[in-house]
């Protein structure tokens, strides 16, 4: 019985750290297309949506690396 929980918590985590890159990746997406931006624009907060909009670009782009580089190593593990 230990083991079957052991492979439900490998498989929720493997898809939390997909769903952490999905979310990565959309987010960089939306800053640089500047989707963010002409929200923050709308909002007519100026710079400082100037500056949250990097912010959230630098976010996603960190997010997207770690989880990206997690998936690769899980990937090589399971294809030993």
């Amino acid at each position: 019985m230990g083991q079957d929980h052991g492979k439900c918590h490998s498989h929720c985590s493997i898809f939390g750290v997909f769903l952490g890159f999905l979310t990565g990746a959309i987010w960089l997406l939306l800053a640089v297309l500047g989707v963010i931006s002409d929200f923050f624009e709308l909002l007519k907060l100026g710079y400082l949506g100037h500056i949250l909009n990097i912010l959230i670009a630098l976010i996603g782009f960190l997010a997207f690396l770690l989880f990206g580089l997690c998936i690769f190593k899980k990937a090589a593990r399971y294809c030993k």
